[in-house]
């Protein structure tokens, strides 16, 4: 399957740990890739060396093939561009900043530029200048979908949209997924970015921290139950003979205790699949007030990459 957007070792150091480090992803034709991380992780900036507004210190981005920033001009006809940022023109109505885009971009589809309208609910007959950071947004959308690219690169998307608009623009990215569109998500918002991308990248400090397929964080195999006893005895009991969870465990080979809430009886086992039986035959001796399995999430997965980071404050 073809490449349409490249990123080979992209670095851009801008001093005091600030940039992007060796920055390496490929986004195959028809897919949507996610790019996860907080504020200041460095999304942005790969954004626009992706976009061809900036040049690389090292390394290159190319998008259908052309070196982005030799080629920005032939490279905007066939994409859509969102930026995190909206900066719209002053002394410009909606509509008037509509009709520029569509001249610049030579784009006739007046249909599809309604539907956009409609869907997302916008009068463009204000000016620019006093719209709300949320219709701001919407136009923003509308105009960088509105000829119809086969390439989007979205920064920050549903940022300033409330949350039926967001779920209006996931639903929305969905059909285009399903038209064989390529699509670069960048987010801070994991509902977002799991309901929508194939594969997704975790980016912390400049540097890809791991990339994975979307289906390894909805079908893992490996299991988190809660389990409540009705004393603290039984908890004790049960628990001695557990080997603790570590970092070397192979979870596919036993049943490891990851976690004791002594307050309120409650051990939290990890397993494979395939050791449920041998779990439930464990617990068979006891009397059990709760047992249910705790959802693993892509929130989970991330915050392993930054649960230790004072400096992270929760933004996601």
């Amino acid at each position: 399957m073809e490449n349409y957007i490249e990123v080979q070792n992209l670095t851009q150091d801008y001093g005091h740990g600030r940039g992007v480090f060796d920055v390496s992803f490929t986004i195959k034709k028809g897919e949507v890739f996610g790019f996860l991380g907080p504020n200041g992780a460095g999304k942005s900036t790969t954004i626009r060396h992706i976009m061809g507004f900036s040049k690389p210190q090292k390394g290159h981005t190319k998008i259908l093939g052309l070196e982005s920033f030799t080629n920005y001009y032939k490279i905007l006809k066939n994409v859509g561009y969102l930026p995190g940022e909206i900066a719209l023109p002053e002394g410009l109505t909606g509509w008037e900043f509509i009709d520029m885009m569509s001249k610049l971009r030579n784009c006739t589809n007046k249909e599809r530029l309604n539907d956009l309208i409609i869907r997302f609910k916008l009068n463009p007959s204000g000016e620019t200048k006093r719209m709300s950071l949320g219709d701001k947004r919407k136009l923003a959308i509308i105009t960088a979908f509105m000829h119809d690219p086969e390439v989007l690169i979205l920064d920050e998307p549903t940022s300033g949209l409330d949350p039926v608009m967001q779920q209006v623009f996931i639903d929305f990215i969905k059909e285009e997924k399903k038209r064989g569109k390529t699509i670069l998500l960048s987010s801070h918002i994991f509902n977002e970015v799991e309901l929508t991308c194939d594969r997704i990248a975790i980016i912390k400090d400049g540097k890809i921290v791991s990339e994975f397929d979307t289906n390894e964080i909805k079908h893992n195999e490996n299991k988190t139950f809660i389990i409540k006893f009705e004393n603290k005895a039984n908890l004790n009991k049960f628990c001695k003979n557990l080997p603790k969870l570590t970092e070397k465990s192979k979870i596919q080979d036993d049943i490891y205790l990851k976690e004791i809430d002594d307050e309120k009886n409650i051990a939290f086992v990890t397993l494979n699949d395939k050791n449920i039986d041998k779990l439930v035959s464990l617990i068979s001796d006891y009397n059990i007030e709760l047992f249910k399995q705790d959802k693993f999430t892509l929130e989970d997965y991330f915050m392993n990459f930054y649960k230790e980071d004072k400096n992270f404050g929760g933004v996601l």
